[in-house]
């Protein structure tokens, strides 16, 4: 079982649908049973390790593929479970709702199956022996988060200017001019009073008021626009390298 165990780690894991995930870096057994039932995965998406079941998961002898039933939008969106401890009975109920795996059925029937038909020969207990023992590479990657934050201010004031208007209004007065009518039939006149007389008239003109309205005319207001544009960032990773002494490196597994 160790041997077929050690042989995963380090695997191309892809989901149902043949997207690759990541690859194997640690198995998860159940205290109870034994069986494995999580593969830690590095995945790459800008946070740990992911956990992913090993229910239904498919490999063959000898393979450096592994195929889960779940599917890699489901992986990016598991809960994030740290690495520093073993995971706890609520931690692995998270797991167990996302996934939608029933937790009776959580270990991997299929490795018990290989595991009868492969066993363990002495040159797969030896690399079992190498991969206890082994080391792990590992390397930082940047990750990029965004934060809103103020980058300026705009304001709309308003405010009042005077200026002069000439408006040309048109207006009409009153004048007197002098008739003069003949009299042709003095009977028609009527008697007459002789000696000093006056009369007069009332004359009207248009005397133009000015008096000022408010009226609204127009609405102005603030618009914010989002802009689409991106920025270039960078940061120094570390990465971890092997280097050896008294042995040939295998071509084949240098990387």
């Amino acid at each position: 079982m160790t041997g077929l165990l050690d042989e995963i780690i380090g695997n191309s894991v892809y989901d149902r649908g043949g997207d690759k995930i990541g690859k194997v870096k640690q198995i998860y057994l159940d205290n109870a049973s034994g069986s494995p039932t999580w593969a830690a995965v590095s995945t790459g998406f800008f946070h740990d390790d992911s956990l992913v079941p090993l229910a239904g998961a498919r490999h063959q002898a000898g393979s450096d593929q592994l195929q889960v039933q779940v599917d890699k939008e489901e992986v990016k969106s598991a809960p994030h479970i740290a690495m520093d401890h073993d995971i706890s009975a609520d931690e692995e109920q998270q797991l167990f709702v996302h996934y939608h795996v029933d937790p009776q059925r959580a270990g991997w029937d299929a490795f018990a199956d290989s595991a009868g038909q492969q066993g363990d020969s002495d040159e797969q207990r030896r690399g079992v022996r190498g991969a206890d023992e082994g080391l792990v590479r590992s390397e930082e990657h940047l990750e990029v988060a965004k934060q809103r934050a103020e980058s300026g201010r705009a304001r709309l004031r308003k405010y009042v200017v005077t200026e002069e208007q000439t408006i040309k209004v048109p207006t009409s007065h009153e004048e007197v001019h002098l008739v003069r009518e003949p009299i042709t039939d003095p009977n028609a006149v009527g008697t007459m009073d002789f000696g000093e007389q006056e009369t007069e008239v009332v004359l009207h003109e248009d005397r133009v008021t000015v008096t000022t309205e408010a009226v609204p005319v127009e609405r102005v207001r603030l618009a914010v626009d989002e802009v689409q544009d991106s920025q270039t960032v960078s940061g120094t990773v570390r990465k971890e390298r092997f280097e050896t002494e008294g042995i040939d490196e295998d071509p084949k597994r240098k990387g």
